[in-house]
């Protein structure tokens, strides 16, 4: 009974000598710390170069429906010959870089792409070490950023490209007025505009280029957020610069804002009808159905005037049940001074023309 204790005490010896070699169990860590007591770390690569994964440092920009192609090379440093069995891995990130969802993974030339990306998503291999990723029929929720990861063996290295639509940004009240929405039902209204909930980088890319709104509203992430250019006593007080305010995270089902939506160009064309006499809301539905169309979404008429210049001084019917106009030009009789587009609101009656929606 002796000899356990003995050869209990030997083994913590031993190992309290740090004279042993380190335990080996088929693989060695590319960072290992030098023996010099300095904290300097010497860095051993398991294929004795160092594998670099590049990605632009600018953002790449698309639009919805377009393809768009993120570039991704990697080399080795001092450069490998041999052909290196490679596997690429691609994921969406959130804004915090936390991993949203998987996008595509592959091995040489076999690939599979996973969720929504399914069939619209594959590699793109022309250059010799490259692993870019081409997304087709992009759409808007794609707008963010990607990982790009190349892992050979035991080394695995990434590095990150962001994708930005181009679109606009345009606040939404539902019908029943402000301040109805919990974020879920945001989402929603969002979708039956033809739009998303914005993100906060779109929100203030919308800033930037001049949007000033005082009612609060959700963004994607589940803040609540608004843009303010001009300050003033009922939107946050006098006293703070312009920028964008911001309530932070609120609870997803109990508040409720309005909600701030994301469109981006269109398949299609906007364009206004009208009758002598004007239009009831079922009526102007059934003008557009008539010429092969659909009565147009609040994100299909905001994308018109945004990148199409859609100008005209005419209040026509949309889907939600509001009347709009967009003006480009401003002039006389034609609402305020700077471009955007005019709303009146929800009317309960009355008779208008109609902006029809018809896909290319």
């Amino acid at each position: 009974m002796l000899l356990l204790p003995l050869l209990l005490e030997a083994t913590l010896l031993w190992l309290a000598s740090g004279s042993h070699h380190p335990f080996y169990n088929g693989f060695y860590y590319n960072h290992i710390m030098n023996d010099k007591g300095n904290g300097q770390e010497k860095v051993v690569y398991f294929n004795g170069a160092k594998l670099v994964v590049e990605t632009p440092k600018d953002p790449v920009y698309s639009s919805n429906g377009a393809n768009v192609t993120l570039p991704c090379h990697y080399h080795y440093e001092p450069d490998l010959e041999a052909k290196r069995k490679i596997r690429i891995k691609w994921s969406k990130l959130r804004d915090d870089y936390t991993k949203e969802q998987d996008v595509l993974v592959a091995i040489g030339k076999t690939y599979m792409a996973f969720g929504d990306f399914r069939g619209r998503a594959h590699l793109h291999q022309a250059g010799r070490r490259e692993a870019s990723l081409v997304v087709s029929d992009v759409r808007l929720q794609d707008d963010g950023k990607y990982r790009c990861e190349v892992i050979d063996g035991l080394e695995d290295e990434s590095d990150v490209v962001d994708l930005r639509l181009q679109g606009i940004v345009f606040p939404y009240q539902p019908p029943r007025g402000q301040y109805r929405l919990n974020f879920h039902e945001a989402e929603q209204v969002c979708q039956e505009q033809g739009a998303i909930l914005a993100t906060f980088n779109q929100l203030f890319q919308a800033w930037s280029e001049g949007l000033d709104w005082c009612n609060a509203g959700w963004l994607a992430d589940g803040t609540v957020q608004y843009p303010i250019r001009l300050p003033r006593k009922p939107c946050g007080g006098l006293h703070l610069a312009p920028g964008i305010r911001s309530y932070g995270p609120r609870h997803r089902h109990l508040h409720r804002f309005d909600a701030f939506c994301f469109s981006s160009a269109l398949r299609g064309e906007v364009f206004y009808l009208d009758r002598p006499a004007g239009m009831t809301l079922e009526e102007a539905k059934q003008r557009c159905q008539d010429v092969g169309a659909e009565i147009a979404r609040v994100g299909q008429l905001y994308s018109a005037w945004k990148f199409l210049g859609l100008d005209r001084c005419d209040a026509g019917w949309l889907a939600d049940g509001s009347v709009r106009y967009p003006i480009a030009k401003p002039r006389a009789n034609c609402g305020p001074a700077e471009p955007g587009v005019r709303s009146f609101g929800f009317p309960s009656k009355g008779r208008f023309g109609v902006f029809c929606y018809k896909e290319r």
